[in-house]
């Protein structure tokens, strides 16, 4: 046999090896993810590909990385999160999300905020409760979002401190749907920056944030923006967000929210309250309806996880909302609704964390979302 031959079947041989190394690695190492064996006081960590569908991306694939612990390794703490994710969509779109909900020792200081870097074409169909079924334009951006919280314990599970919310949009071009039918731009639409600083109070008395089966969260947040800047823009928004959690009988949980938000001033279309997305009002494409105000509520009832299963539960959810000018004004158009159902995946047993799966459906519209950790 021939130095060539013999050299081609070593190579054949280890490359052989190797692939089944790589399927071994690979193997014990989504094993060790899915029995999630560490104790309940360690960090874990995870990273993870992803691929998912919403009405705002189409097709997305990405990479996501979740961190969980409790602050000094000790379980009555509250459990911390830090959640990263970075993607790219068929409609043009990539950005990196970066979301956190971190607990000291004692549970004295809560840190609670996101941070977002995109770029991320959507689609414009004006402001208020009754524009268009269609798009009037597709808007192209980079954006800058970065919302956080510090907040002191003042009372058990009473949270208050400072806020801030800072935004910066750039490279804004309005590309019209259809020339002959051109709407004006609204405020905003050149780009800019826009600085909010405010107080915000928070009752928090939930364990865990990614799956809470009892408790309750209320915050009260009251934010002035531009307060420095000398372009007049100074405008206000004041939020109110509720969310209750009751366990009904084993391994189900009956959920509520209800979000209020109200802004005054020249508010620039972005800073808008939006109407749609993963959150609240799911099967709307997030920003379809968008205005000053905005007022919705939602129910989910979950299994986590069924009776007759140890990792797989499911959920069915509705919601209720509208925007407006102004609050007094929200029933002057009719309301929107949505509806669905999803499944389940318990991802981290020992910290009781699961994948959803949602399907959603409205009136005019329907959505697939897939993330880790409930919605709300």
């Amino acid at each position: 046999m021939s130095n060539s031959i013999k050299l081609a079947l070593f190579l054949i041989f280890l490359s052989n090896l190797t692939d089944a190394q790589a399927i071994k690695w690979t193997k014990d190492k989504i094993g060790s993810i899915l029995a999630d064996t560490a104790s309940p006081e360690k960090v874990r960590l995870i990273a993870y590909p992803t691929i998912a569908y919403t009405p705002e991306t189409r097709w997305e694939f990405g990479v996501s990385a979740l961190l969980v612990y409790h602050a000094a390794k000790d379980t009555t703490n509250r459990l911390s999160e830090i959640n990263a994710f970075t993607f790219i969509t068929l409609e043009s779109q990539y950005g990196l999300w970066l979301d956190h909900a971190l607990y000291t020792d004692d549970n004295d200081w809560f840190f609670l905020g996101s941070l977002r870097w995109q770029s991320f074409p959507l689609r414009y169909y004006g402001i208020g409760a009754s524009t268009p079924k269609t798009h009037s334009a597709l808007v192209e951006s980079n954006s800058i979002l970065i919302r956080e919280r510090v907040l002191k314990k003042v009372i058990p599970s009473v949270y208050a401190g400072l806020e801030l919310d800072y935004q910066r949009l750039g490279s804004v071009r309005f590309l019209p749907a259809d020339e002959s039918n051109l709407l004006p731009l609204p405020l905003g639409a050149e780009g800019g920056s826009n600085l909010g600083l405010g107080l915000g109070i928070v009752y928090d008395n939930r364990h865990n944030l990614l799956n809470v089966r009892q408790g309750f969260f209320g915050e009260l947040a009251y934010l002035r923006y531009n307060l420095f800047s000398e372009s007049g823009r100074h405008f206000d928004k004041t939020s109110l967000d509720l969310r209750y959690y009751q366990t009904t009988f084993k391994n189900q949980v009956l959920a509520f929210q209800v979000l209020g938000i109200t802004a005054n001033g020249p508010v620039p279309y972005n800073l808008m309250a939006e109407m749609g997305g993963e959150v609240i009002m799911r099967g709307y494409y997030r920003g379809r309806y968008r205005d000053n105000s905005f007022a919705a509520m939602q129910a989910e009832y979950r299994w986590l996880p069924f009776s007759f299963s140890k990792r797989f539960g499911a959920a069915l959810f509705a919601s209720y909302g509208n925007v407006g000018e102004n609050l007094s004004n929200l029933g002057d158009t009719s309301w929107k609704w949505g509806a669905g159902g999803g499944l389940r995946f318990l991802l981290f047993p020992r910290k009781d964390i699961y994948t959803r799966l949602d399907f959603a459906w409205t009136k005019e519209s329907s959505g697939i979302y897939f993330f880790i950790g409930e919605s709300f």
